[in-house]
């Protein structure tokens, strides 16, 4: 029995996504209990903040891929296992796709990113594949176990929501340096490089008309320099609009500032002066220390150079802020501790912003090590049953009782994710139109005219047929998308996900 076993865990082909806290203790026990062929995928590289918990990595190993130091020291521990690295982005990288998902046995989750969990959650359960999900807050963790069509899936339960501040605090009179890093994350970058976010609406009912009247006319002016990314001198363009223009235009709002020191425009000019001398590989090595504002500016220039090569591919690409992409990162920093410097605002590190935009909460490592056990046990149920049934598991600093766990829970009926139908359509993207699909499920499926179809935006309903005769590939759906069909009928509802 025990041989058979064995032999299922020694076959098994397993995924892990992360190679962090938990993933540095998860591919050790994984290597450890036999298994055969591990992938690891990670798009981070190791830093000096991440040896004191993340135990398979050196001092000499800074500044290299975590997937693949992983992977030559975790092979030590078992030179028969086969581990396969991958330093890339497991939502973007096209060759993560459905087909390479189906391939493995197992999934072990160790993000520490809401939207790349989502993701992988996605990609299992339009896959069939187990999914072991875990994450760790300082002394507290959690192990989920999802099994496509028998247990609830990540997006069964609401996420709690990020904090959000008032519209005119981040735009016009922040006073922390988390107003200026929301500022410079949520509203300068994603109107710059991104999809510009409706500030409208999310704005207070109680917020100020007349101050949001300006902030319009501010918004407008800012997509107006957007429209100049192409231009050689573009840095300078949008340093002039929101830290001269902008600044000057709040400061003379004598009424804002009555109790409280009015913020001081930059000259762009004489920051440049030193700005251009600084070795900017230098400047970036320090990511511990407060940089001045001459560092700031060069950090800001060499950050947009390398975010508008790749905003510019293929005409215009939408650019999404992610905590470990260098380049956003870099950006975001500087532009935040720049804004800061105006209002008078203590500056921050980016090692800090990082933390703080990255919503980061300090690891531990023995939480790590607990919660990476606990998944390689869930993990073997699903696998080989092992006369107990997979349950989730949850660790919290508690005096009577550290660690508990309930059963499973069967999928929520209600979920957007897995609480739908899933069919999968072959065809070719340049020639198939969205009017093609809506009758295809009028006439094969009997949906009535009260069905949305969406992908990350809203493509057709009753009320919106405007790509009726749109083919799919220029409203940039790509092989392996999703598709999901809302069907808004009150009775006998059924909502469908495509995979294209």
């Amino acid at each position: 029995l025990w041989q058979d076993k064995f032999a299922t865990i020694r076959n098994s082909k397993v995924l892990l996504v992360g190679a962090g806290g938990i993933g540095c203790e998860l591919i050790k026990n994984l290597v450890l209990s036999g298994f055969g062929e591990i992938h690891v995928v990670d798009l981070d590289t190791i830093d000096l903040s991440n040896l004191n918990r993340q135990f398979l990595f050196r001092h000499s190993h800074i500044k290299q891929p975590k997937s693949v130091i992983a992977k030559k020291t975790a092979s030590q521990f078992n030179p028969d296992v086969n581990i396969i690295a991958y330093h890339a982005n497991i939502k973007l990288d096209a060759q993560f796709d459905t087909a390479w998902f189906s391939s493995f046995d197992i999934v072990f989750n160790a993000l520490d990113n809401l939207e790349a969990r989502r993701h992988v959650n996605h990609m299992c359960l339009a896959t069939n594949t187990p999914l072991i999900e875990s994450g760790t807050t300082g002394f507290n963790g959690q192990v989920q176990v999802i099994v496509p069509g028998q247990t609830e899936c990540y997006d069964c339960n609401p996420k709690p929501v990020t904090k959000a501040f008032p519209v005119c605090t981040i735009r016009s009179t922040p006073s922390e340096p988390i107003h200026c890093i929301v500022w410079a994350k949520s509203y300068l970058f994603t109107q710059i490089f991104g999809e510009d976010d409706d500030f409208e609406a999310a704005a207070q009912p109680d917020e100020d008309q007349k101050e949001l009247e300006e902030l319009r006319k501010e918004s407008a002016e800012l997509n107006q320099v957007r429209d100049a990314l192409e231009s050689d001198n573009f840095d300078q363009l949008l340093f002039n609009k929101v830290f001269t223009d902008d600044i000057e235009r709040l400061s003379k709002h004598e009424e804002v500032w009555k109790y409280r020191k009015a913020p001081v425009a930059l000259d762009y000019s004489k920051l440049f002066k030193k700005a251009q001398t600084l070795d900017i590989n230098d400047v970036l090595s320090r990511d511990q220390t407060v940089w001045s504002p001459e560092e700031n500016l060069a950090v800001y220039m060499d950050a947009i150079k390398r975010l508008k090569q790749r905003a510019l591919v293929g005409g215009r690409t939408t650019l999404v802020f992610d905590k470990d992409d260098k380049d956003t990162l870099d950006f975001v920093a500087a532009v935040a501790n720049l804004r800061a410097l105006t209002f008078g605002i203590p500056q921050k590190s980016i090692f800090e912003i990082k933390q703080i935009a990255g919503n980061i909460i300090p690891a531990i490592a023995t939480t790590n090590a607990i919660i990476a056990g606990i998944c390689v046990i869930e993990g073997l149920k699903v696998l080989c049953p092992l006369g107990a049934e997979p349950c989730n598991a949850f660790l919290a600093r508690r005096p009577e009782r550290f660690l508990s766990s309930e059963s499973t829970h069967p999928p929520n009926a209600e979920c957007a994710v897995c609480g739908v139908a899933r069919a999968t359509v072959h065809a070719n993207l340049e020639e198939l139109t969205v009017q093609t699909i809506v009758d295809a499920l009028a006439r094969d499926l009997e949906y009535g005219e009260e069905i949305s179809l969406i992908t990350d935006q809203l493509i057709y309903d009753i009320d919106f047929d405007d790509n009726l005769a749109v083919k799919l590939t220029d409203l940039g759906i790509a092989s392996d998308s999703f598709i999901t069909v809302v069907d808004d009928n009150e009775t006998n509802r059924v909502n469908l996900e495509l995979l294209v």
